[in-house]
């Protein structure tokens, strides 16, 4: 396949490196119309093929991943797919819920590849997380409580709901298997930006008695990326800020309460586990699906109906901030069934 990557940025440079070790790929063409990202890249692949207009490509390529700013996805991924070009967004998919949709529905018509880039959703620990919880070892989930903070890096065109929150509603989605029915949600505007920069969500997935709490800030001192999972056997930390040991299982919680409501009369503290996750690069696995998939004509295991199911949570907390109520979401498909497994 020929591969485009649109937007050769942070994220875009990436994605350039990882589909030119791909065997499946047989020529990448990184498209940016800022020339001084296509330099370095045509030194470092001499074999990629450089422009600075989609225009000049298009027919050229087979499929094509899209890592530009978010509120040009839509857009972008809109004519790819009427162009009949494979398509991988990254998070978010689209800047709306209607946008999303029509891209699902295009893919469908079309019988073409639509993934998401929800990066997590393909890293070792996340997937090995949702496994025990799917296999009950935690118990029954009470909640989620998620943290994702650090000094920077603010965006020119989002707030930091829509940069950073995808991350964590894609996460506890799939280790829910689940999407969530309510969401609420407050933000704040500091150091003079147009947009929110501290933000907290609280999630509600009726379906099956759970709840998140997500923090995302880019006005925080220290870099903090924690997912942690509260269930009535056990509990889970996933820390990926650790060099080791980033997944931990504590045998802790909570024993014998009344059921009179007086408060509990007893405490289980038990052992620490952090079992070994062999680590691969979690882009790699996202590049490598995509064009598997695209390939193949399997559903990649992180499809646009996943990337829909954040959008409408990104869209509904949007929506809470800006009038301070909660907002119900229709239950979307459910994802446990939807998703091919990974």
């Amino acid at each position: 396949m020929k591969v485009g990557v649109i937007g050769c940025g942070y994220w875009g440079a990436k994605h350039v490196r990882v589909l030119s070790s791909l065997p499946e790929v047989s020529l990448v063409v990184a498209i940016d119309a800022q020339a001084e990202r296509i330099e370095p890249l045509r030194r470092m692949y001499p074999s990629a093929l450089c422009v600075t207009s989609l225009d000049d490509v298009i027919d050229l390529i087979d499929a094509a991943v899209i890592a530009t700013p978010p509120r040009s996805h839509g857009p972008l991924a809109k004519r790819l797919l009427a162009a009949g070009k494979h398509v991988m967004v990254e998070k978010p998919m689209t800047a709306s819920t209607a946008e999303a949709r029509e891209l699902v529905a295009m893919a469908d018509e079309a019988g073409l590849t639509l993934a998401t880039g929800h990066t997590f959703e393909h890293n070792a620990v996340v997937k090995h997380l949702r496994d025990i919880v799917a296999a009950g070892e935690l118990g029954k989930i009470y909640y989620f409580d998620t943290a994702r903070l650090n000094l920077g890096l603010y965006q020119p065109d989002v707030n930091v709901v829509w940069d950073l929150a995808p991350h964590d509603i894609s996460i506890i989605n799939m280790i829910l298997g689940a999407t969530p029915t309510a969401v609420s949600a407050r933000g704040d505007r500091h150091a003079g930006t147009p947009f929110e920069d501290v933000a907290y969500l609280r999630l509600e997935y009726g379906t099956i008695d759970a709840t998140a709490n997500i923090h995302v800030s880019w006005l925080d001192p220290s870099k903090v990326r924690r997912v942690t999972v509260v269930g009535s056997q056990r509990m889970a930390v996933y820390d990926d800020m650790l060099d080791e040991g980033r997944l931990r299982i504590y045998d802790k919680g909570v024993q014998g309460a009344p059921l009179d409501g007086t408060v509990p009369m007893s405490y289980r503290y038990g052992g620490i586990v952090s079992p070994h996750i062999p680590m691969t690069e979690p882009l790699a696995e996202v590049d490598r699906d995509f064009v598997e998939s695209a390939v193949t004509g399997r559903r990649p295991a992180v499809d646009g109906r996943r990337g829909l199911a954040v959008v409408e949570v990104l869209e509904a907390a949007a929506e809470s901030m800006a009038t301070g109520r909660t907002v119900e979401i229709s239950p979307a498909n459910d994802i446990a069934t939807d998703a091919v497994p990974a």
